[in-house]
């Protein structure tokens, strides 16, 4: 689908301004404007399902199939999006060292790596297909050195990680917003979209 990026300079606040917050009362990222329908929509999950029902890709078509994958979404939004921030925020940006913490989120977050592998032991993509699922997963879990959260012994698991990060879509994807220090005047943190 075509679409027009619009950087989001979180560093200055922008997405606390007035103008923002109009669009997501969360002042979070990402969120998707589409025109053609006037539609807002944020929060990664919801954005997800909306462009896989509007594009028609991306979510299997038959009901088993399909409900497995909003499970594994459901997996991604409620347990390693959440375990994983905050392992992250434990390890790396927290004033004070709190070890229990620290131990808490990172063995969760790989008890749930765990779950993961499992399931990918019997299929290779979430809901058998490549599909929402995945993409929320793997954003995720391809971080797993920044959480310091160690994938040994996880052979599907980074067997899966490896397959979808040489997809063509994935690569490109990975570039939006691009990285900083490129040469890219688009080099913020984060983005909101507009659809066509």
């Amino acid at each position: 689908m075509p679409y027009v990026l619009h950087a989001v300079d979180l560093t200055a606040g922008e997405q606390h301004t007035p103008e923002f917050l109009a669009l997501n009362p969360n002042g979070r990222i990402p969120l998707i404007v589409d025109t053609e329908t006037n539609i807002t929509v944020f929060e990664s999950g919801a954005l997800m399902l909306y462009l896989a029902e509007k594009g028609g890709a991306l979510m299997p078509t038959s009901e088993v199939e399909r409900w497995t994958a909003m499970q594994w979404l459901m997996f991604q939004m409620g347990g390693i999006g959440p375990m994983q921030g905050q392992a992250v925020s434990f390890e790396r940006y927290f004033n004070e060292d709190v070890p229990a913490a620290r131990k808490r989120y990172k063995n969760e977050t790989r008890r749930l790596y765990e779950v993961l592998n499992t399931r990918l032991a019997e299929v290779e993509f979430l809901a058998g297909e490549y599909s929402i699922a995945d993409i929320a997963n793997w954003s995720w879990v391809k971080t797993h050195r920044w959480a310091r959260i160690p994938v040994d012994g996880l052979d599907h698991l980074q067997r899966w990680i490896d397959t979808i990060a040489e997809r063509p879509a994935v690569k490109r994807g990975i570039e939006i917003p691009p990285p900083a220090g490129s040469s890219d005047k688009q080099k913020a943190m984060g983005s909101s979209i507009t659809t066509n």
